[in-house]
């Protein structure tokens, strides 16, 4: 049933999604479904209403991706980290939360799907000092783009950008935000099977 109503909403979204990462894809949506019982990782409790409101959500996403390496900040329970390195396995992914469950059920779905493009991290995201810049900072769900945007100013490499999952634009929202970022350009998403607004917002840092 999973799969049969994933493959349908993957038709509907035009996105190319293999036989083998679908596989996988409902794999997550399982082991979602099976952890929430116990550590509440999201208020979806239907597997069905899963596949829409995470999958789906999160993997519409992927053709804005440039790059090669992508942080998610305040991933929650990989959301949308997981499905997009699911989808995309030539790009390397950080999944970064503080706290520990969430971080747990990640490192399991890591380790039971055999990823090896994501690294699971638990931390708040001002306390994480990476290597390297990233070329992508990706929140979903994530508080204001002003807090965003000041928790994160470090984490992009010089030439990176901010994309943030928002619902419905708030023109006040986009209109305050930290004098040395800019807003580049906003996208409407449109996720098959939600009947809600959907939106990407790109953020560049200006000197």
């Amino acid at each position: 049933m999973l799969a049969k109503r994933l493959s349908t909403l993957i038709d509907a979204s035009g996105l190319t999604v293999s036989t083998e990462q679908q596989a996988q894809l409902v794999e997550l949506v399982q082991m979602l479904d099976k952890w929430n019982k116990a550590y509440n990782l999201t208020s979806v409790r239907d597997p069905m209403d899963m596949l829409e409101k995470h999958i789906l959500d999160s993997i519409v996403v992927g053709p804005h991706l440039q790059g090669r390496r992508f942080i998610d900040v305040g991933t929650g329970p990989g959301l949308p980290g997981l499905p997009l390195a699911i989808c995309n396995p030539d790009k390397e992914f950080v999944l970064l939360d503080s706290l520990g469950k969430r971080i747990r059920f990640i490192r399991q779905v890591i380790h039971t799907l055999g990823l090896t493009n994501v690294t699971a991290v638990e931390s708040r995201v001002e306390a994480y000092q990476p290597e390297h810049g990233f070329d992508v900072v990706l929140s979903r769900a994530f508080a204001s783009l002003q807090d965003m945007l000041s928790w994160c100013a470090h984490l992009p490499a010089a030439d990176g950008h901010f994309l943030a999952l928002k619902g419905q634009l708030d023109p006040e929202e986009l209109a305050d935000i930290p004098a040395q970022f800019q807003v580049e350009n906003t996208v409407a998403l449109k996720v098959p099977g939600l009947d809600a607004q959907r939106h990407l917002v790109k953020v560049k840092k200006v000197d």
